[in-house]
């Protein structure tokens, strides 16, 4: 029930000790707004990473990659390379049934394209069409490689949106032919990157244009890169990984434990690795938030002691004329609970505005909207009010045991 005497009372304590009460509610504010903040910026932190590394490529996806031996093996020194070849792309597309999408791939950096007067050095991915779903490649218009291309060696290119951007500028440039190298290859569709911004610097053609037209030998790939069912757990996904490193070390002879000869990359074992970090950095930060809050709100239950010493007499005239403990508990906590409710609620909007500037303001691959729920804003405030009460109980307990004739003769 609302008892205006009492609020009343509450209001002239607090405007007698008016400092005392800013610093009180200046350390709440500033826990609950310290809270906020770390959790908005562990948000963006988590959002950053997720799209950088795992909006943009296929989770249930294996990489593939070769370099040279470096344990001796059967007669054979170290130091040999190891080469992928179309016929890997094809051997592992018909032996191993839990691969869904599989692409090659061969890479030619910093290639010449232009168009008219324009131009710039930009890289080149010659690809099957599956790489679309390995890379998660949004089509914006036109469309991607497909298998006719490869099958006819058609000089075909799909663009990503900086080329676009840097080469036509706003002019359409389906259909329109680009120079690469002073090749001419028709744009058939052109793509924005979600991901990863920097993918959209990037351009497509059919693997066998690429290997035929620019490459010395036509067989030869620089990676393979496959989707396996989505079903498969983690240690599901490192067993075919195994198995498919130790089928390569056969046909192509080396020690399957050679770390240098072949790289399959599990991209659900580097999620779970990012998400485990990210995890431990938001209970990390999840930890000092909380502290700072106990902080304050030791604070308030430090201050609640000092205002039950100085108005012991008080209480023992409140007590002597009939006054209850409960009203005396209830006069204290509810003193308590304004501080910490007034100052913790001006703290979650002032958290809740830098996040929000911190959201317009701070663009990075890494770090990306960050924010804070709701929900969470006025659990923590909840929390908060919660604590306050309880940091009021203990010296309103204090207050009501005093004995009227002993505050009396309190100096």
């Amino acid at each position: 029930m609302f008892d205006q005497d009492k609020w009343l009372e509450i209001w002239t304590t607090v405007k007698k000790n008016k400092l005392r009460t800013f610093l009180t509610g200046f350390s709440v504010a500033w826990g609950i707004m310290m809270l906020v903040v770390l959790l908005g910026a562990s948000q963006g932190l988590r959002n950053g990473i997720s799209k950088t590394f795992l909006d943009d490529d296929a989770i249930n996806s294996l990489w593939i990659s070769t370099g040279v031996t470096s344990i001796p093996y059967k007669g054979l020194n170290s130091n040999r390379p190891i080469q992928l070849e179309n016929s890997d792309h094809e051997y592992l597309n018909v032996n191993f049934d839990k691969i869904e999408h599989s692409t090659s791939r061969v890479m030619m950096w910093s290639a010449l394209l232009s168009y008219k007067s324009e131009g710039g050095n930009f890289n080149i991915r010659s690809v099957h069409p599956d790489h679309q779903i390995l890379e998660k490649t949004a089509m914006m218009e036109g469309r991607f490689i497909n298998d006719k291309d490869v099958e006819e060696v058609r000089k075909v290119i799909v663009i990503g949106k900086k080329i676009k951007e840097d080469i036509f500028k706003k002019e359409n440039p389906i259909g329109k032919y680009v120079k690469v190298f002073g090749i001419p290859f028709q744009v058939v569709g052109w793509y924005a990157d979600y991901g990863n911004a920097r993918e959209e610097r990037y351009a497509y053609i059919p693997i066998s244009t690429g290997q035929k037209v620019f490459k010395a030998s036509s067989n030869v790939v620089n990676q393979i890169m496959l989707t396996y069912n989505e079903e498969l757990r983690l240690n599901q996904s490192e067993e075919l990984s195994n198995k498919i490193t130790a089928d390569f070390a056969q046909r192509k002879i080396f020690d399957k434990n050679d770390p240098r000869a072949i790289r399959v990359r599990d991209m659900q074992k580097g999620a779970e690795e990012i998400l485990s970090v990210i995890s431990g950095v938001e209970l990390f930060i999840l930890v000092i938030g909380i502290g700072t809050i106990i902080a304050g709100i030791v604070g308030v239950s430090n201050i609640m002691i000092v205002v039950v010493n100085e108005r012991t007499r008080e209480i023992g005239v409140r007590k002597a004329l009939g006054a209850t403990p409960a009203s005396v508990i209830s006069l204290i906590m509810q003193e308590s609970i304004a501080i910490t409710a007034v100052a913790g609620y001006f703290g979650m909007v002032l958290g809740i505005v830098v996040v929000e500037l911190m959201s317009k303001y701070l663009k990075h691959d890494f770090f990306f909207n960050p924010g804070v729920s709701l929900n969470i804003a006025l659990l923590s405030l909840t929390i908060l009010v919660i604590s306050g009460a309880l940091a009021g109980f203990f010296p309103a307990r204090k207050a009501a045991r005093i004995r009227p004739i002993e505050a009396l003769r309190d100096e």
